[in-house]
C-alpha cells in the first residue's frame, strides 16, 4: 500500500469550474428518514421561476457535521466583526473588494 496517503490524510482535487463556485441566495432543506436534501436557489428580482442550481444530499449524521461546521465559522467570522464592521483594515479603511472597483447597482 505505497500509494495509500500517510497519516490517513485525504487529497482533495477542486477543479477550475468548480472552483468559480454557485452563487445562491434561497436554500430549501427537507428530510427522510435517511437523508437530508438541501436545494441551494437563485432568485432573481422580476423573474417569476427560480431555479434549483445545486442538490446536495446528506446523511443525518453528515447534515450534523455541516451544522457544527457552519456554527464554528459563523462564530469566528462573528469575533472578526466589530458592529458589522470588518475588524481586519488596510490602511485604516475597510479592505477594498477585489480588484478595488467600487460596487454599483
Amino acid at each position: 500500500m505505497e500509494n495509500s496517503p500517510k497519516n490517513n490524510e485525504l487529497q482533495i482535487e477542486l477543479s477550475e469550474e468548480t472552483a468559480q463556485g454557485t452563487y445562491a441566495n434561497l436554500a430549501i432543506i427537507a428530510h427522510s428518514n435517511s437523508e437530508f436534501i438541501i436545494d441551494f436557489i437563485r432568485i432573481v428580482p422580476g423573474v417569476p421561476k427560480a431555479r434549483v442550481k445545486s442538490r446536495v444530499i446528506l446523511t443525518p449524521d453528515n447534515a450534523k457535521r455541516l451544522l457544527f461546521a457552519l456554527q464554528d465559522n459563523i462564530r469566528k467570522f462573528d469575533e472578526l466583526t466589530q458592529n458589522g464592521k470588518a475588524a481586519a483594515s488596510f490602511d485604516g479603511n475597510l479592505i477594498p473588494p477585489f480588484g478595488n472597483i467600487p460596487g454599483e447597482a
